[in-house]
């Protein structure tokens, strides 16, 4: 496997947050959003909003993809063919965001063939109003995610993952294995300590509630994030559920 370039480029694929000034060229941009057209579909579900203003962009990057979940474009369709949607919007959403995911994915590696870096933005389900009002989206259309992308200015590493054994599951999913937890959570922490990620970035996430500091720069790490991320936030499903029925789907 050694010397593939497309698994090279997979394994080397990293989050950017410095970009150059340089403006990718439009054939450049065109051949990015094919790649992403090219991912599997259950409908073709997903499309693309571009903006190139980029001093409203998260990090200035030069190109900044909404990838949508698009369900106004299919309904089109089956009305050009006499056709009234009746399948559920719960299922529409499930295929949608399938659809949105891959062209989403496809597009990032296309990036990096070509060159560029780019950041998954994956709170735009929650900015849905304000995306919706600066893109003009239509009803039945939901912003999934958005792609910072550019011209790298830096040479960031590629972040850590766990032990393929803790996500490999041969035959059936195996039974909770204390050792192998412990092994993956050390994984992550030590690989993301490695880097000075979170310390860097000024990422820590303060604690709520009361709850005491046990962590320092020296331990804080990717398994403390991940608790106190999921921990304190989004606890009432009607901060994703809200913007989805905004949206004009029935959920």
């Amino acid at each position: 496997m050694h010397g593939n370039e497309t698994l090279d480029l997979l394994m080397n694929r990293k989050s950017i947050r410095r970009f150059s000034e340089r403006t990718p060229p439009r054939e450049v941009v065109e051949a990015i959003v094919r790649a992403g057209q090219q991912a599997p579909f259950a409908a073709q579900l997903g499309s693309v909003v571009l903006s190139e203003r980029v001093a409203e962009h998260p990090f200035r990057a030069p190109l900044l993809f909404t990838v949508l979940v698009d369900v106004h474009r299919l309904e089109r369709i089956l009305a050009a063919r006499g056709w009234e949607t009746v399948t559920s919007d719960a299922v529409l959403l499930l295929f949608g965001i399938q659809d949105a995911s891959y062209m989403a994915e496809n597009m990032v590696v296309a990036a990096e063939a070509l060159g560029l870096g780019s950041c998954f933005l994956g709170g735009a389900p929650f900015r849905a109003a304000q995306i919706s009002e600066r893109y003009r989206l239509p009803q039945r259309v939901f912003p999934l995610v958005q792609l910072a992308m550019g011209y790298p200015a830096e040479k960031a590493p590629p972040r850590p993952r766990f032990p393929l054994p803790f996500s490999l599951h041969d035959g059936a999913y195996p039974e909770d294995d204390q050792q192998e937890l412990a092994r993956a959570m050390a994984a992550m922490d030590e690989g993301y300590l490695a880097q000075d990620y979170y310390q860097a970035q000024r990422a820590r996430i303060p604690l709520e509630g009361g709850r005491p500091e046990r962590f320092t720069d020296k331990d804080y790490s990717w398994t403390e994030h991940m608790g106190r991320k999921w921990g304190q936030w989004l606890a009432d499903p009607e901060e994703l559920l809200g913007p989805l029925r905004a949206c004009g789907f029935d959920v």
